[in-house]
């Protein structure tokens, strides 16, 4: 195959294109994060009996994020008018529901998912927010689907190789988060914190593909970006095995043993596409 020089992408698709409300819905995230921030930084996290506003602090964050790199590749999905809008309102809906649960239930000083001698109002919420969970699982299902057809690849193949391996990581943190659900608490065995894997597997969502969007603006044969992003994405689910493992071992992702050690080689590795991309544009700055 040719060299696909910069540019050559398709430029009818692009970032975030037509999803303005799921961005709105994003940015409410980081809002709602930064209120239960100012009120931990003011009277402390913990609110009687049950409740946390420090895990809504990196709930409604995390969640912000998770929409905001969705909403950035949906339109790479090739996926019809109407599918995106039924995917977008659909998650935009669940996702304000869990902002919810998790904000008001931990002002109230409620577990918002696993309730101890609440009301029936209490019970109510952390049902529904189980119910809720399941669904947003359910319809990013849907989505994943979409970028292992063909019709997606050819939008961008680079990058939707990229997504795709990115994919394969939200669903290991989606079974992560439902590990949780089952565990009831994200502790497991003496160290084990599963709430690590369920992090990790979403952040995926922004380093994979960004490395394959690095390589579509580098003037490299078409095989070498392909093995660059197999490269990154092949070793960033080998580092959340790894630490999936070592979590269902009961024992910590930061002590010191084989298992974490590996896992942090396979993560830098993941790194190395984006080493030798800077480089080599350094290097052509230098030549000029």
């Amino acid at each position: 195959m040719n060299n696909q020089t910069v540019g050559e992408m398709n430029p009818a698709v692009k970032f975030f294109e037509g999803e303005k409300w799921l961005v709105l819905t994003g940015l409410l995230g980081f809002l709602l994060a930064g209120v239960c921030a100012v009120w931990v930084m003011l009277y402390g996290g913990p609110v009687a009996p049950d409740g946390d506003l420090a895990k809504a602090v990196s709930f409604n964050a995390a969640l912000g994020i998770f929409l905001l790199s969705t909403a950035a590749i949906i339109p790479f999905s090739a996926m019809g008018a109407k599918s995106k809008a039924s995917f977008r309102w659909s998650y935009i809906i669940l996702a304000l529901y869990s902002y919810f649960a998790e904000t008001a239930q931990n002002f109230r000083g409620v577990n918002p998912r696993f309730v101890k001698d609440g009301t029936a109002f209490d019970t109510s919420v952390a049902t529904i927010f189980g119910l809720v969970a399941l669904l947003l699982v359910l319809f990013y299902l849907i989505l994943v689907i979409q970028y292992f057809r063909k019709k997606a690849y050819k939008l961008r193949p680079e990058l939707v190789l990229g997504i795709r391996y990115a994919m394969i990581a939200v669903m290991i943190s989606f079974m992560a988060g439902i590990w949780i659900s089952f565990n009831q608490g994200r502790i497991i065995g003496l160290h084990g914190n599963i709430i690590w894997l369920h992090g990790l597997g979403f952040h995926a969502l922004q380093a994979v593909p960004f490395v394959a969007w690095l390589t579509e603006r580098k003037s490299l044969h078409t095989p070498v970006r392909l093995r660059l992003i197999h490269m990154t994405g092949i070793a960033y689910l080998l580092g959340l095995i790894v630490i999936g493992w070592q979590t269902f071992l009961g024992s910590s992702i930061f002590e010191w043993a084989l298992l974490p050690l590996l896992a942090s080689c396979f993560f830098l590795i993941a790194l190395v596409p984006v080493v030798l991309m800077l480089r080599r544009a350094n290097f052509m700055d230098r030549s000029f």
